[in-house]
């Protein structure tokens, strides 16, 4: 039996060990969820939110130690660690207080001697695959609903976080959740292609790099199932000469570097108006010099290393890349002593002078580094902004809000934000376009995801 390890980034040390799953262990899970999913579809949905409250309050009560596995197996700064928690909690709290209204059949108006309805029915298998970078927060926007809406669950997460998968089973069977409702698989690719192929698979949920979606596209291309796709995104913001700075330059700087910068949708490329530049700029560059990089297991640390030295070599060589192209870095990195080349630990970057020939300003760079560009005006700005693969999110800094929503309907993307950046609401729609792919998880919509309709059209005779 093949096994695996996780290396941990804060000291290259091995901290999980595990034998992988094999393609038979695959196929016994996909058997027995397909028996499982008949009786749970026929459970009534206040039993299916007991079972998933008591797993909520279940999870959450292990929050210290979740956290420390957190910081362990991806690097983010223990202090930081306990935000996923709670944002699990909230997202997962959401989606179970409006399941009865979404899962609710539609009636249209009544017609004398006529039953009609649309009823949503669960998919039936579904599988979520997600990353190590939210662990939680990735999953649960898909994993709570499917479950309430009756499907079954086999979720196939990142092997550099490999408890996070563990944590749900275990927080499962603490509550007693009837086996083979939800499953975990340690698989690698080539085992995961299969899984999705599979005809018992009813629906796919994925969240990871273009590359990957592009597997899943092609691993369930012999069938039509609902596949959703969020993978990942080049996120611009919008600083407008009535910006408050106040405000605007520290959250900025925030979306830009927490998490290491390793977020969807985290603050990749900021536009400036000319007349707001220089100070924002002299601002921006004196607040992340305030950061402190290191060991994430010190109290002190706000920015851990990155996953892998892997990942901080990419960001690197894009640095290297604009700065010989004619970019400008303003960060001395010699002020972050613990970060080192052919380490995970990057001290956070900025670049001036920079422009769309680069790639620090065209492609995903999913580490803490952000280009800042002067524009003149708003159609320099929006054309800049939708001048991009992807489209996750945008950020407008302003005071003017009507601007804004105009501004909005112009910008390609799934999510407009207007002074603020970086969070996700659980009532709305987490979705995008272009690159950043298809699908939509949180909200009332999600359960449009994880269902499928029925149309009752019924004569009655007397």
């Amino acid at each position: 039996m093949s096994t695996f390890e996780t290396i941990s980034p804060v000291d290259n040390s091995v901290y999980v060990e595990r034998d992988l799953h094999t393609l038979d262990d695959a196929m016994e899970a996909l058997a027995k969820a397909k028996e499982a999913q008949k009786l749970w579809a026929k459970t009534a949905l206040e039993t299916r939110k007991e079972y998933i409250r008591a797993f909520i309050d279940e999870l959450v009560s292990h929050k210290d130690e979740i956290s420390e596995e957190i910081s362990h197996q991806m690097g983010r700064p223990l202090s930081q660690c306990g935000f996923e928690v709670n944002g699990f909690k909230e997202r997962a709290d959401y989606m179970l207080s409006i399941a009865d209204e979404s899962l609710e059949a539609y009636c249209p108006d009544e017609i004398d001697g006529f039953e009609r309805c649309v009823e949503k029915e669960p998919l039936g298998i579904v599988c979520i695959l997600s990353p190590w970078n939210y662990p939680f927060l990735t999953s649960v926007n898909v994993l709570i609903p499917a479950l309430l809406a009756g499907n079954v669950v086999i979720l196939k997460h990142s092997l550099q976080t490999p408890l996070v998968a563990e944590r749900y089973a275990m927080a499962f069977e603490a509550v007693g959740l009837p086996e083979n409702l939800f499953s975990i698989l340690h698989i690698g690719h080539a085992d995961t292609a299969v899984l999705l192929a599979d005809e018992r698979v009813d629906g796919v949920f994925f969240t990871g790099s273009v590359k990957g979606g592009f597997a899943v596209q092609e691993a369930i291309g012999n069938k039509f199932i609902p596949c959703g796709l969020e993978l990942g995104g080049k996120d611009p913001a919008y600083v407008r000469a009535d910006a408050n700075l106040e405000t605007t330059v520290p959250n900025l700087v925030d979306g830009a570097y927490f998490n290491s910068g390793q977020s969807c949708c985290g603050i990749e490329r900021i536009y400036v108006h000319e007349s707001q530049y220089d100070e924002f700029v002299s601002r921006f560059v004196e607040e992340t010099k305030k950061y402190k990089l290191g060991s994430p297991l010190d109290s002190d640390t706000n920015i851990g290393p990155m996953v892998k030295t892997e990942a901080s070599d990419f960001v690197r060589k894009q640095i290297k890349e604009a700065v010989d192209a004619g970019a400008k870095s303003l960060v001395d990195e010699s002020l972050f002593p613990a970060s080192k080349e052919g380490t995970p630990y990057l001290a956070p970057h900025v670049l001036i002078d920079v422009d769309h020939s680069m790639s620090i300003m065209n492609e995903e760079s999913f580490g803490p580094v952000v280009g800042i560009m002067k524009v003149s005006d708003d159609a320099e700005a929006i054309g800049l902004m939708n001048d991009s693969d992807y489209g996750l999110t945008a950020s407008l800094w302003t005071k003017d809000r009507d601007i804004a929503r105009e501004l909005s309907k112009e910008i390609e993307t799934g999510t407009v934000f207007m002074n603020r950046c970086d969070y996700l609401d659980p009532a709305l729609a987490w979705t995008g376009v272009k690159h950043t792919g298809r699908g939509v998880s949180l909200s009332t919509f999600v359960y449009d995801s994880v269902t499928r309709l029925k149309s009752i059209h019924f004569r009655l005779e007397e």
